[in-house]
């Protein structure tokens, strides 16, 4: 008994179209895939950079000495990374105020990254 054409099944081409477009939509995940691991890993990094230079921040605040004017800078450790900062302290005449601008940089070997900069004010010394 023979069977009528629509039953018979797939023919060779129309598996290899299959095939095709599947790969074509797996390279797509792939790609996704690989470049949300790259932005997952970079929101890591900025995210302990931001914590490094806000606990820098918090220091600096809370310290019953405000830092003197001028340019500084240094590494730290924190997590087993390195990372390298830089402190600007300027007197702002029209507001009676210290501007501070602080930035970090991460400096870990194969890990370098942009910094992260914060400004912020604090009363001089009296």
């Amino acid at each position: 008994m023979r069977r009528p054409d629509a039953e018979r099944g797939f023919t060779l081409l129309e598996l290899l179209v299959a095939l095709a477009v599947f790969a074509v939509a797996a390279l797509a995940l792939v790609r996704m895939e690989g470049a949300s691991i790259a932005r997952t890993a970079d929101l890591d990094q900025r995210l302990l950079r931001e914590v490094v230079a806000q606990n820098m921040a918090a220091e600096i605040l809370t310290d019953p000495l405000p830092p003197g004017e001028g340019q500084t800078g240094g590494t730290i450790r924190n997590g087993g990374r390195v990372f390298q900062w830089q402190r600007g302290v300027v007197r702002d005449p029209a507001l009676g105020v210290l501007a501070i601008t602080l930035s970090v940089r991460e400096t870990t070997p194969g890990r370098r990254s942009q910094a992260t900069t914060l400004r912020f004010t604090r009363l001089p010394p009296a």
